[in-house]
């Protein structure tokens, strides 16, 4: 959890929690008196130094997704080449976006105002533990303490400057990295989170938000379909167990904001680092990306206005 001391045993139920410092795992821990007296329960000073840090930053938007392998960070890198804004990469042990925005060997660079994201163009910039690394092969082994410190300095010290929209890449699942990284948010304005899925059921990741009051801007059923570039037709690659999204959808009164279809072509411009809707703009994928994106832009601007009319 966020709230976790680095020093803290392995059973630690978190600073903030009313069972902190009672508990048997509290036992010879050194914040075992402060956290009994309540001290530790003062909101976390960061969050206020997150909030102000993203004052220039309009729109925020997480990319969930249940479990791995389902292209969220794909999607990710193409929501962030159509909005021509930030992409901040908190999947801190398995960080794929440095090379899906080709920008593996690049280094983060400090300023008086703190780090400096990595630039693909003069109007998107990424940020990434990835380039903190000294090789893409090494391996982050990180307990959950020292990830969530982590995101915390992405947030708390990268110098994004002037952005329409922020989006988050996050690790699948839920875990320590998504509570944090709501948490230290909750001074700034989400406007929502993306969740990505294939034709298989999401259903635990939307609890989540449920669960952490974190509006949903909608869902994407990713490989839904294979379009056979001779014939045109669709092929069912990973047939739905349970309806896919369009059916939980419906039974959850969620948007379903599109369904893109499997193409070789998206994998390999994100293995040579470029924009699959720069490089192949008419294919059936890419104007369904197109709408989703538009979408979600719709989403974030009827979002403002309907704040707007009730200060």
């Amino acid at each position: 959890m966020a709230d976790v001391p680095d020093n803290a045993p392995q059973h630690c139920p978190g600073t903030a929690s009313e069972q902190a410092g009672k508990t048997s795992s509290c036992e010879g821990c050194p914040n075992q008196k402060a956290c009994a007296s309540g001290d530790t329960k003062a909101p976390d000073p960061a969050i206020a130094e997150i909030g102000a840090k993203m004052a220039t930053v309009k729109h925020i938007i997480l990319v969930l997704s249940g479990k791995g392998g389902v292209g969220k960070s794909t999607f990710s890198a193409h929501l962030a080449h159509a909005l021509a804004s930030g992409l901040l990469d908190v999947d801190i042990c398995g960080p794929s976006i440095p090379r899906i925005m080709g920008l593996e060997g690049e280094q983060v660079h400090q300023s008086g105002s703190g780090w400096s994201p990595v630039y693909v163009d003069d109007n998107l910039a990424v940020m990434s533990i990835g380039f903190l690394l000294s090789s893409p092969d090494d391996a982050v082994i990180w307990r959950g303490p020292k990830k969530n410190g982590m995101i915390k300095q992405f947030l708390r010290d990268v110098d994004w400057g002037e952005l329409d929209y922020l989006i988050v890449d996050t690790p699948p699942g839920t875990s320590d990295e998504h509570l944090s990284i709501v948490q230290y948010l909750s001074s700034t304005h989400i406007d929502g989170a993306v969740i990505i899925t294939t034709p298989q059921d999401v259903r635990k990741e939307i609890r989540f938000c449920q669960k952490v009051k974190l509006p949903i801007i909608g869902v994407v059923e990713n490989m839904s379909g294979f379009v056979c570039p001779s014939c045109k037709n669709t092929s069912q690659i990973f047939p739905p167990t349970s309806g896919g999204a369009e059916k939980m959808c419906l039974d959850l009164d969620l948007p379903l904001l599109g369904k893109v279809p499997l193409d070789p072509r998206i994998a390999r411009s994100c293995d040579e680092g470029k924009s699959f809707l720069n490089e192949v703009p008419d294919s059936p994928a890419a104007k369904v990306y197109l709408n989703i994106v538009q979408s979600i832009k719709d989403y974030c601007s009827n979002r403002v206005t309907e704040e707007q009319s009730t200060t």
